[in-house]
């Protein structure tokens, strides 16, 4: 078997069953099974959709700066609380619990890692 590098600006990482992993075309992958890694370039916050909230109800999410400044908001749970904020810079990350509404804003045009199970994520205009 021959190896090749992998672009993954391009091509997510599907983990697959039975201890199998893939590559697929880059879909919102939304309705597949199995844990995907995406990898992307950031530039500006449409590249996050900055203004929208994202929820996975049925897993957690890591978020992952590998280049650049990023803020991830994690939306109130109740009346009168304030949004957390959490300031990930290059080499960090942080685990969104499960269900927990959250979203991404620049500080600076950074590359970015996610590692969720996607299926039934749903996204909610701010």
């Amino acid at each position: 078997m021959t190896l090749t590098p992998i672009d993954l600006f391009s091509s997510p990482l599907r983990l697959r069953p039975g201890g199998r992993i893939g590559t697929e075309k880059r879909t919102d992958g939304s309705e597949r099974d199995g844990w995907q890694v995406r990898t992307f370039h950031a530039k500006t916050g449409a590249d996050v959709h900055a203004d929208h909230w994202e929820v996975h109800p049925d897993a957690e999410e890591v978020v992952s700066c590998l280049i650049g400044k990023i803020r991830l908001y994690l939306r109130p749970e109740g009346p009168g609380q304030q949004e957390e904020e959490i300031r990930l810079m290059a080499g960090t990350a942080a685990i969104v619990p499960r269900g927990r509404w959250h979203r991404i804003e620049l500080d600076t045009p950074s590359n970015i890692m996610v590692v969720t199970l996607p299926c039934g994520s749903r996204l909610e205009k701010r």
